[in-house]
């Protein structure tokens, strides 16, 4: 279904079971169930106009290094990095061997990650005991991205510490602050951004900054330990503009998106992955693309992305580029 197709918040069908507002068979097709929710707007028509955002060739890495992330949030676990010499093989060479849990760093939540916490059931009815079993691996797998070809589009990134700067609003990126729809839609005006159907929309909150700047013992306290994180507020109004925006994928450098802990009964976490089946990116290092954006004057761009081709797989670091 194209993004002109699609219904507006309040007029979407109902599906028996759950709330107001999902997405389930909207993208199904001949009968053949969806696994990509809305990355289905990310059509080679709109690559071809995506492509037109590219303007001075510059690109940007969007992955936070690996090395950065000693304290994950939520009690996960720390990357680790490690080398296989190969001379023991007759060879001089080596191996690495990088083991990592994919939600501690830059990351997709895929559509296995979160299932709707009031019934339990993931996007498109996936069932939680459903996802370790082998037979079902098929089911909202994260491989179903990369076979699609990926996730290719228009970037649009919502600058919220220079917002936040211009307007003397005062935070902390490890506590509960909420940026409201009137916040995003204030600082794209004034960077010039206007949205499209199909849009990536970037947050930058200041949570990968504050991270950086701030020392082992601060981390362990505000990430590794800490419950209330800078993010995007989830509320009705955040839920209706979301949809109505049909974003193909939200993604920023906060630690969840939106701000944490999230209120029921507007999670975003919930509506976004369980219920339309939208990939939130997570921790995404955007202090180099917001400086571009700034000299550039310009913050949407082309962005690809090739999460792992991991059959079954619940998340992946992004491999994202932003090219203006």
């Amino acid at each position: 279904m194209r993004a002109q197709d699609l219904p507006n918040f309040k007029d979407m069908p109902a599906v028996k079971g759950m709330p107001h507002g999902t997405a389930w068979g909207l993208w199904d097709k001949n009968g053949e169930r969806d696994n990509c929710g809305s990355l289905n707007l990310l059509t080679p028509e709109n690559t071809i106009e995506a492509q037109k955002e590219i303007k001075t060739g510059k690109s940007v890495a969007l992955n936070w290094n690996l090395e950065q992330v000693h304290q994950p949030g939520f009690q996960r676990e720390t990357p680790k990095h490690t080398f296989k010499d190969l001379k023991p093989l007759g060879f001089v060479g080596f191996d690495d061997l990088i083991h990592i849990n994919t939600q501690s760093g830059s990351q997709w939540d895929g559509l296995r990650h979160w299932g709707h916490q009031d019934t339990g059931l993931y996007y498109n009815g996936l069932q939680h005991d459903e996802i370790p079993l082998p037979e079902n691996a098929e089911k909202n797998g994260i491989h179903h991205f990369t076979r699609r070809g990926g996730i290719v589009g228009r970037g649009v990134l919502i600058d919220y510490v220079e917002y936040a700067a211009r307007h003397n609003i005062s935070y902390s990126a490890t506590t509960r602050h909420e940026i409201s729809v009137g916040d995003l839609e204030t600082a794209a005006r004034e960077q010039g951004v206007e949205f499209k159907p199909a849009d990536i929309l970037i947050v930058r909150s200041g949570w990968v900054k504050w991270y950086e700047q701030a020392d082992a013992q601060v981390r362990v306290k505000g990430a590794r330990d800490g419950h209330e994180h800078v993010g995007v507020a989830g509320n009705e109004e955040t839920v209706e503009w979301l949809w109505n925006h049909h974003f193909a994928a939200v993604a920023g450098d906060a630690i969840a998106f939106e701000a944490w802990p999230p209120k029921a009964p507007y999670r975003l976490h919930d509506h976004l992955l369980a219920m339309w089946g939208t990939p939130i990116g997570e921790l995404w290092n955007l202090e180099k693309l917001a400086e571009v954006c700034k000299k550039e004057n310009k913050y949407s761009f082309f962005l690809t992305s090739a999460p792992l081709n991991v059959h079954g797989g619940i998340a992946s670091p992004p491999n994202a580029l932003a090219i203006l």
